[in-house]
């Protein structure tokens, strides 16, 4: 049985959030923990920090605001359940539910909403989820990326686990295909999601993370229309030893159909430098310990590139959702960071059709057609070149051959499909879909006009 929002506040004292800052120029950390000192199950504190793009985020000030008032002292007041207000239900998934939380403080912005995860701990333990629930704190503790997620804090009771992060008031593009007419997506607005999709992936993956959790549920909509994944629950996490950089030259020839994306076409013009994907999207090279060095091979000409896959990261989960599973996990046979790469064809095949590729009448044949059956595109809508192109070499069975296997999000970027895009400046792009405003009362009123029934999460 998931949490209620109504379990969770039968107990308020056992949880809270502690805010505490520093000095230290614009950093703020934020430090969660039990308030009730007299439990026999010992909280987990948890430190996390405001990073530089996220200064002017109302989110973060609407909890440094809630933590300070009444308080006349260098020490901010807990900020407990209590002091948090559960609106509704927003979604459940396989080790918890989502709920969208307002902070009730006096001072704080009431326009801010959150996204809270609670899990029952009894629950994961029962179920031996609790390695997924700590995998999924982890990643979400190291991320700092415009298209992932923000966790604001974590917080740890005898029975609960929460993590509370950014709400996207835009749904998810499952949802959001299903509204199009003939439920699909023209070819700018698969581009656009697919472009920003492939430079999260990129991240991940240069932080040793394969997600294995791709698909239209997972890809959620912020305010601006920008892309977020979610659901980290699935992932697999290394270490620095387990992500190989490599500096490459942008004259490196492509393979196959994939075209250097020297030359961009219908770029729009920029004037914000707002706009730039901040330095935080590439982690510093020097961060990594490659187990085994590469030679730099720089051409005479071009800016080089970073290439950062996981290479050394393998396991043998039988892990994802079965219409888009990876040949090599229904095998058995181990996969590696090629996996996020077949998700990633069987995502713009979906957006592009509607459906996905391989689906059977049942879960064993989709996976049966998984392994054997072979790529068909569908005669209808009509689906131009490059796009197809793209997809079939995503969706190649051995992945060692699979595009992005050996070149990540190098290569992908390459293809002929992504032309036009300015991979630099890739948040200053107009989003196909921009959510309406929200406001307080949409949210909170249940005979409110907004579509209570999207499911979020």
């Amino acid at each position: 049985m998931q949490p209620s929002a109504e379990d969770t506040a039968e107990d308020p004292d056992n949880l809270s959030f502690t805010s505490t800052t520093t000095n230290s120029g614009s950093e703020t950390t934020w430090t969660t923990s039990s308030s009730n000192p007299s439990s026999s199950t010992p909280s987990a504190a948890k430190t996390h920090h405001a990073p530089p793009r996220c200064n002017d985020d109302p989110c973060w000030k609407a909890i440094k605001e809630a933590t300070s008032e009444g308080n006349n002292n260098n020490n901010n007041n807990p900020l407990t359940l209590s002091d948090l207000r559960f609106v509704h239900r927003l979604g459940s998934g396989d080790i918890g539910s989502v709920y969208l939380v307002q902070l009730k403080s006096k001072n704080s912005n009431n326009g801010c909403f959150f996204a809270a995860k609670v899990m029952d701990k009894r629950e994961l333990v029962s179920r031996n989820k609790e390695s997924r629930a700590r995998i999924e704190r982890e990643i979400l503790e190291m991320l700092d990326h415009p298209f992932l997620p923000t966790l604001y804090a974590t917080l740890d009771c005898p029975r609960w686990s929460c993590l509370l992060t950014e709400f996207c008031p835009g749904g998810d593009l499952h949802v959001l295909r299903q509204r199009q007419p003939d439920k699909r997506f023209h070819e700018s607005a698969v581009r656009f999601y697919a472009s920003e999709v492939v430079v999260a992936l990129e991240f991940l993956h240069m932080m040793g993370i394969i997600y294995r959790d791709l698909k239209p549920e997972n890809v959620l909509v912020r305010s601006d229309g920008q892309i977020m994944l979610t659901d980290f629950d699935l992932s697999l996490k290394g270490d620095n030893s387990t992500s190989t950089a490599q500096l490459v030259s942008d004259q490196s020839p492509p393979t196959g159909d994939q075209q250097p994306n020297d030359c961009a076409v219908d770029q729009p013009p920029f004037g914000n430098s707002s706009c730039i994907i901040p330095n935080c999207i590439v982690p510093a090279v020097s961060c990594l310990h490659p187990r085994r060095r590469r030679k730099k091979k720089l051409g005479n000409r071009g800016t080089p590139e970073i290439v950062a896959e996981p290479l050394d990261v393998r396991s043998m989960s039988f892990v994802g959702t079965h219409e888009y599973l990876a040949p090599e996990i229904v095998s058995g046979e181990g996969h590696g960071n090629a996996v996020d790469w077949w998700t990633l064809g069987i995502f713009i095949f979906e957006l592009f059709y509607g459906t996905t590729p391989f689906k059977g009448i049942d879960h064993e044949l989709t996976l049966a057609n998984v392994v054997a059956r072979a790529l068909e595109f569908p005669k209808e809508p009509s689906v131009p070149g490059p796009a197809k192109d793209l997809i079939a070499q995503l969706l190649v069975k051995d992945p060692t051959r699979r595009m992005g296997s050996k070149m990540g999000a190098t290569a992908i970027k390459r293809h002929q499909f992504f032309n036009g895009v300015n991979w630099a400046l890739l948040r200053c792009a107009k989003p196909p879909f921009i959510p309406r405003p929200v406001t307080c009362r949409d949210l909170t009123t249940t005979n409110s006009s907004i579509d209570n029934s999207i499911e979020y999460y």
